[in-house]
């Protein structure tokens, strides 16, 4: 499994509550949540991305409320994958089980920038930044968790199960 795509750089602590606004969490349906992903943060985020696209952030990434929103309103805006530093737990639980690649590493973390072009390899958990021509290693995934997130999602897996 690959992504590869540019990114939206931010910094330590973003939680769920910029990542998908309270006032937004009336709707389940994740293309809904999608159009107001990360506007309390990045008004432009919404405009800008593109499908594969990488959100790279530094420490406590999804720190807040254990909203499920807000991996999906990511997913379903088109993010292929988030870096940071650390996760918050609950956020890493829940972006597992509803199918969004994340990867911790502290290099990638710090020296990625906005705009840079990255490729991931998540068998390796190897991050190429091809701006910078620099690699970094991120934890991989092991392969009971690349199968969920293969499936779509902790539901689909089981059901395919």
């Amino acid at each position: 499994m690959k992504a590869n795509g540019s990114v939206f750089k931010y910094g330590d602590n973003v939680d769920t509550d910029v990542i998908i606004p309270a006032r937004y969490l009336n709707a389940t349906e994740g293309a809904e949540l999608a159009k107001h992903c990360m506007e309390d943060i990045d008004r432009d985020f919404v405009g800008k991305v593109r499908p594969g696209d990488i959100i790279v952030a530094k420490k406590n990434f999804g720190c807040g409320s254990s909203r499920e929103h807000a991996p999906l309103a990511i997913k379903c805006a088109g993010v292929s994958c988030v870096i940071a530093e650390t996760f918050a737990r609950i956020f890493y639980r829940n972006a597992i089980n509803i199918g969004l690649p994340i990867i911790e590493c502290r290099e990638a973390s710090e020296r990625i920038d906005g705009g840079d072009q990255v490729e991931i390899d998540f068998d390796s958990g190897v991050i190429t930044n091809v701006t910078k021509g620099e690699s970094y290693q991120g934890q991989a995934f092991p392969p009971f968790m690349q199968g969920i997130i293969s499936a779509g999602g902790l539901v689909s897996y089981i059901n395919a199960k």
